[in-house]
Parts: C-alpha cells; structure tokens; sequence
C-alpha cells in the first residue's frame, strides 16, 4: 500500500488566487495591446492540435498495425502539425506577395486613374452644388493630386506611427503563434502543486472558450457570406443592378462577420454605402435584403452561439458596447471571449 496521499483539491485561497493571476493577466494583455499575440496563442495552440490529431489519424491508415497512443497524436504528428502552423503565415505572406507584384508595378497607371476619377467626381460636384459652395472644391486633376500631397504630408507623422503599430502587432501575432505550437508540441505533465494545477483549469476553460467561439462565427460568417456571394453575383445582375469591387465586398463579409454583430453591422453599411454609388434603388435592395439576412443571422446565433455558449444576444451587445468603451476596438473583438470565458467559469463553479 503506497505511503504517498492524493493531491488535495486546491484551497479557496488557491482558487482566488489563480481566478486574481487569470483577471490581472487579461487586464495586462489588454491595457499592453496585446490581444493579437493572445488570439494567436490560441488558434496556434488549437489549429497544431487539431492538425496533429489529423496527421496522426493518417499516419494510422498508412500503419494499422502501430499501435494507438492513449496520451493523444504521436509526437511526431505533432512535431509536423507545428511545422505547419508555423510555416503557413509565412507561405501566405509570399503567395500574397507574388500576386501583388503585377499590382505593384502598374501602381503609377492606377493612381493616375483614380485621380481622373476623383477630379470627375469633384467637377461633377462642382456643376450640383450652389456656386457658394463649389468655389471650395478643388478644379481639376493637379489641384485634386495637390491637396492629396498636402493632406499626406500633414498626417505624415500619424501615418508612420500607425505603421508602426501594425508592424508590432504582426510581430506580436507571429510570436504568439510560435508560442500556441510549442505549447501544443510540449508534454504537459501533471505537477500536483495545487496552484499549478489550479492555473491550469482556467487556461483549459479559456480554451475551450475560445474554441466555441471561433467555431460558432465561423459559421455563422460562413451562412452570411454565402446568402450575400449569392445576392451579389446572381440576384443583382438579375436586376441589372450589378455592384463594384463585388470580390472584395464578399471577402469583407466574411472577415467582419468573424467579428459578432459589430462586424456584421459594418460590412451591411459598406455594401448599402456601395450600393448607394450605383442608384438609390440599388442601395435599398442592398438594405432590403440585408434586413432580411439580419433576421436569420437572430435565429442563427440563437442556435449556434446560445448553444455552444450560453450567451443570449443581448448580453453579447451590452458586453461589447461596455468592451468598446473600456478598450476601444480592441474592446469589440475580445468581450465576446473573455464574457464566454466568465461564463464558463461561473457555471463551472455552480454560480449561474
């Protein structure tokens, strides 16, 4: 008969503790901006385990006589699902800029362009509006290209800092992918220090937090990017109504509606903005039917958000607007994780 005691479940102290280590680590992230290292943390530490589980399971039908591992995918599945994650921004960034390198070159002949269409647009202006408003437009081409030049230089400064940040928080993101694979490639062994061990139930419920919601707007995005692919590419040329840049515009969709509600809102009011370039009445069959596509997307997340995690609408849009006031737009893109992650903890302590 062994001597050696079971761990003790951990201590009120202990739990306090970890819920305070957990709480000032959140705050930390993102009073520092660094929400997109954390997102990357997770998809890198959730994308390597899911890829290793499908590595392994085809390692299996190649060797169905190796025997199956009780502690999860072999190392080496992992070691090639990390190799992937890792590598794959990487290969994206190079695809992405070999086919841009065409974009580049014809980058003068496309700015003169748009600067034709801009002073177009201006002199167009100039004839409708009241001759006491029109002195104040620019005339012409050179003039439009001027006050272009002058308004850059101006925010120069502004322009170089916001560079900047976007450049740290790829680099922020990057790192936090390597550390999600690591994370994923590494053996966790079980410690039986009580604190240890209690930091590690709140990292497992944020996890499972994340996953919940990364797969419910996925498809739900999924859902308004196909209704809107559709509308855009066959219901409006049907109607000789068809819109500009209609690639990027279902692209957009998709992208902001990973974001819940405030992206969805977002990318509706750019394609009515769009719509309302072409004709009035196409900006208002693009509202039309994006009301009606708003109605699904209630039933939608009631089914799938409410079901994976137990957040109504309303208390989603309250979080977020508090989220936004708190943290600005970093505020809209974490409250829907961090309120799914309260709430797992909530119910997991039998509090709500």
């Amino acid at each position: 008969m062994s001597d050696i005691a079971p761990p003790l479940p951990p201590s009120r102290k202990l739990l306090t503790a970890s819920y305070l280590l957990i709480a000032g680590a959140l705050l930390l992230i993102m009073w520092q901006g660094l929400l997109p290292g954390l997102l990357c943390v997770c998809v890198g530490f959730l994308g390597t385990r899911w890829l290793a589980r499908w590595v392994d399971t085809g390692l299996q039908r190649i060797r169905p006589r190796r025997v199956l591992s009780t502690d999860g995918p072999s190392s080496g599945a992992r070691i090639v699902a990390a190799t992937l994650v890792s590598l794959a921004p990487i290969g994206l960034l190079t695809l992405a800029f070999s086919e841009a390198r065409e974009f580049v070159l014809n980058a003068p002949e496309q700015y003169q362009e748009l600067l034709d269409f801009i002073a177009r647009t201006v002199l167009e202006l100039r004839l409708k509006l009241p001759p006491d408003i029109g002195v104040y437009l620019p005339e012409g081409t050179a003039e439009v290209q001027r006050v272009i030049a002058g308004y850059l230089r101006a925010q120069a400064g502004a322009l170089a800092v916001t560079g900047r940040a976007w450049l740290g928080g790829l680099l922020f993101a990057y790192v936090g992918l390597l550390v999600g694979t690591l994370a994923a490639v590494a053996r966790h062994t079980s410690t039986g220090r009580p604190l240890a061990e209690a930091l590690k139930q709140r990292v497992t419920f944020f996890g499972q937090a994340f996953g919940q919601i990364v797969a419910a707007q996925f498809w739900i995005a999924a859902f308004n990017t196909l209704l809107t692919a559709i509308f855009l590419l066959f219901v409006l040329p049907m109607w000789k109504m068809d819109l500009p840049y209609t690639p990027a515009l279902i692209t957009l969709t998709f992208v902001a509606g990973l974001v819940p509600i405030v992206g969805n809102l977002l990318c509706n009011m750019v394609i009515t903005l769009v719509g309302l370039s072409v004709s009035p009445i196409t900006a208002l069959a693009c509202l039309g039917f994006l009301i009606l596509i708003h109605k699904a997307e209630y039933f939608i997340n009631a089914k799938v958000v409410g079901a994976r995690t137990q957040m109504g609408v309303w208390e989603l849009l309250a979080v977020m607007f508090v989220a936004e006031a708190v943290f600005g737009p970093a505020g809209l893109v974490a409250a829907p994780l961090f309120y799914a992650y309260l709430k797992k903890e909530l119910q997991a302590a039998q509090l709500v």
